[in-house]
C-alpha cells in the first residue's frame, strides 16, 4: 500500500521508519510546516533527517500531501478538541477521494464520529482507528473479533502518564507535584500535561469505545470526569492500609462514560504500575477478558496502525 502521512512526530515519524518492514511504500509526509512528496517511493530516512536538522520534512506544503499520489492517508496530527481540527478535515478529503483513512489522531472519531461515518458510507475507502485507544494494545480488534454486541462494559487504566504518577506516589509516599515534576524530567509527561492529569485522553478514548459499541452519538462532552491533581499522598497511604490503591479509571457502563480516581485493589488486575495500561472487556459469553501493554509511544502506536493498514489490505 502507499501511505501518506499528515504528521511527523513521535508515531508519523515511527509509521514511516516501520512501513517498508511491513510491506508499504510511503509517498508523502508532512508535519505542521512542510511536506516531503515523491509518488515513487519517497527516501524516509533522509525526509526525517531532514526535519531532525532543519525542523522541516521538506519543500513542499503540508496540504499538498492531501492531492499526492496514495492508498492510505494515515492521520497522526495532534488530538485536538471540539471540531477535531485539521484531523477531522484531512480526513473527508481523503473520503472524497475514494482513499482510506487510519487514525491515531483521537480527536475525529470522538468529537465527530457520525460525520466521519456518514462520510465512509459515500466512499469508496474505509475508516479505521485501533491506535486511537490503547496504543498496541488491540481493543477495538478485540471488540470487534468478539463481536460488539457481545461486551457489555469496558473498564480501564488508559492514560500512561497519570497511572506513572498514581503508582509512584503510592510506591514512594511522594505528593503530587513532585512526582509530576519527576515525570516532565523523564519525558513521561508533557510540558503541559493537562490533557492527561485532568482525565481528558482517557475520556477521548472511552467517547470512542462508546462510540463503536453503541453505534456513535457521543462526543467529550457526554463524558463525566475527573482528573488526579486534587489527590493528595495521604490518600493513597490511607489506601495502602486497606490493601487498596487509587487508579484513574475510565469506564463505558450501561451506556454512560466515566473518568475519575477509584479504589482497585493493590494486588487487582487494575493495579498496573508505571506507564502500563490495561483495558477489561466484560462480555456476554467469555466472562472478563483483560488486554494490557503499553498504551503510549512512537513505536507502539505505529505498530497499531500498520496493523490497521494490513486490515485493509
Amino acid at each position: 500500500m502507499r501511505l501518506a502521512i499528515m504528521g511527523a512526530g513521535a508515531v508519523g515519524a515511527s509509521v514511516a521508519e516501520l512501513a517498508s518492514a511491513y510491506g508499504h511504500e510511503v509517498t508523502a509526509i508532512a508535519d505542521s510546516n512542510s511536506a516531503a512528496i515523491d509518488p515513487n517511493g519517497l527516501d524516509t530516512e533522509a525526509a526525517l533527517a531532514t526535519k531532525r536538522a532543519s525542523g522541516t520534512v521538506g519543500d513542499d506544503s503540508p496540504e499538498s500531501v492531501l492531492e499526492a499520489e496514495y492508498d492510505v492517508l494515515v492521520e497522526a496530527t495532534p488530538t485536538t478538541l471540539g471540531d477535531a481540527e485539521p484531523g477531522y478535515s484531512h480526513t473527508v478529503s481523503a473520503l472524497e477521494r475514494d482513499r482510506h483513512v487510519v487514525l491515531a489522531n483521537k480527536g475525529p472519531i470522538a468529537e465527530r464520529y457520525d460525520e466521519v461515518r456518514a462520510h465512509e458510507r459515500n466512499s469508496e475507502g474505509r475508516v479505521s482507528f485501533d491506535a486511537t485507544v490503547g496504543g498496541a494494545i488491540p481493543v477495538l480488534t478485540t471488540i470487534d473479533d468478539i463481536g460488539r454486541s457481545n461486551v457489555t462494559a469496558v473498564r480501564g487504566v488508559l492514560n500512561g502518564t497519570a497511572n506513572f504518577i498514581l503508582s509512584r506516589m503510592a510506591a514512594e509516599s511522594l505528593d503530587y507535584e513532585h512526582v509530576l515534576a519527576e515525570a516532565q524530567d523523564l519525558g513521561v509527561a508533557e510540558a503541559d500535561p493537562t490533557f492527561d492529569v485532568d482525565g481528558t485522553d482517557a475520556a477521548l478514548k472511552c467517547v470512542i469505545l462508546a462510540n463503536v459499541l453503541f453505534g456513535g452519538g457521543y462526543a467529550l462532552s457526554d463524558a463525566a470526569v475527573e482528573g488526579i491533581r486534587e489527590i493528595p499522598g495521604a490518600a493513597l497511604q490511607l489506601a495502602a492500609e486497606d490493601g487498596q490503591t487509587i487508579r484513574l479509571i475510565g469506564e463505558v457502563v450501561d451506556e454512560e462514560i466515566r473518568v475519575g480516581p477509584r479504589l482497585v485493589p493493590e494486588t487487582g488486575t487494575l493495579a498496573v504500575s508505571g506507564t502500563q495500561n490495561i483495558v477489561q472487556l466484560q462480555t456476554e459469553r467469555a466472562g472478563r477478558l483483560n488486554i494490557s501493554g503499553r498504551g503510549a509511544g512512537g513505536d507502539e502506536t505505529a505498530t497499531a496502525v500498520l496493523g490497521d493498514i494490513n486490515r485493509l489490505l
